[in-house]
């Protein structure tokens, strides 16, 4: 019995190292870097700036914010450059480093490449980037959007910098490798039909990501734009997103468009570029001063289609001060 015994156990712990193996040698598995040339066409590389630093907002954890100031704004002369850090302190199960994405950084990928990180979140080596880098939206985005992402972000200045290798804590540096998976890639709708633009626009801009509660990591069903996840800002101070479902007493179903917009517009100032916050004060993840940037056109869709999807009841505390 004792033989049996021990030869089952035998045999499980061979299954879960084959098994380990595969998904450490064999994964992930999204097919190779596309064939593909961007041709930087003005147009490709207009659209792709506006995308980078307003809607996608690659620009935001590709630099270096200013936390000094609200929102954290990138700070002139590092955009692209990486280095931003996501780890345990922010509940991330490893550290993640943001890559260079000037030319210097990767000059020398393909575009077919850069494609691939972006929609899959696999690197040119093959290997997976964690989904801090949202690909599993990228991947929904219509491919001339991602193109023109590409092309825009050729033309940033090459800013000599080798950001820390990310690193994964166990287990998930074999989970890692099971997330990556192809794309499944979208049409930019017309904007005249403002709730399928808008549903477009939200995605690309990865809103359900911040503003809907999460369990180890994975939003969790019915609570989608409900906000109240929680993000450390240091020194105790922790920042609750907002919930923006059109509940009337605790999302924004009482909001006009005209209101909405405005919120956004009132971070492009000057005044909320360039003041220096108090210490101690509360600040946010927000990349606000970049949202700033998009057109009425985007931030309107984005408020239809939130108006549009069910309400939420969840009264979000905003800031919150916590022990360490």
């Amino acid at each position: 019995m004792k033989k049996v015994v021990i030869g089952i156990f035998l045999a499980m712990l061979l299954l879960i190292i084959v098994m380990l193996g595969y998904v450490k040698t064999a994964l992930p598995n999204v097919g190779e870097a596309p064939d593909l040339t961007v041709v930087p066409t003005p147009e490709k590389v207009a659209r792709g700036e506006y995308l980078a630093n307003h809607v996608a907002v690659c620009i935001d954890c590709h630099s270096t914010r200013d936390w000094s100031k609200y929102a954290g704004p990138p700070m002139e002369g590092t955009f692209g450059k990486g280095g931003e850090v996501f780890d345990e302190r922010f509940g991330f199960p490893g550290k993640y480093t943001s890559k260079n994405i000037t030319p210097y950084g990767i000059g020398d990928w393909t575009d077919g490449e850069v494609f691939r990180a972006i929609t899959t979140g696999v690197d040119r080596d093959g290997n997976a980037l964690f989904p801090i880098m949202p690909a599993h939206y990228y991947g929904q985005m219509d491919k001339n959007d991602i193109e023109c992402i590409i092309a825009y972000i050729r033309t940033l200045d090459p800013v000599e910098f080798e950001p820390e290798a990310s690193k994964s804590n166990f287990p998930m540096n074999f989970i890692i490798n099971t997330i990556p998976h192809s794309a499944t890639f979208t049409d930019l709708p017309p904007a005249t039909d403002s709730l399928a633009y808008g549903k477009y626009v939200i995605t690309s801009a990865g809103c359900v990501e911040c503003h809907s509660q999460v369990n180890k990591g994975q939003i969790i069903p019915g609570k989608e734009y409900g906000g109240g996840r929680p993000f450390p800002m240091g020194g105790g101070k922790v920042v609750v997103s907002a919930n923006i479902t059109p509940d009337k007493e605790t999302g924004i179903g009482n909001w006009t468009k005209e209101a909405f917009i405005q919120l956004f517009r009132s971070h492009a100032d000057s005044v909320s570029l360039n003041t220096t916050l108090a210490e101690g004060a509360n600040n946010t993840v927000m990349p606000w001063t970049m949202y700033a940037g998009m057109t009425d056109q985007d931030l309107g869709a984005i408020y239809d289609y939130l108006q549009s999807i069910a309400p939420i009841t969840n009264k979000v505390e905003k800031f919150k001060t916590v022990a360490e």
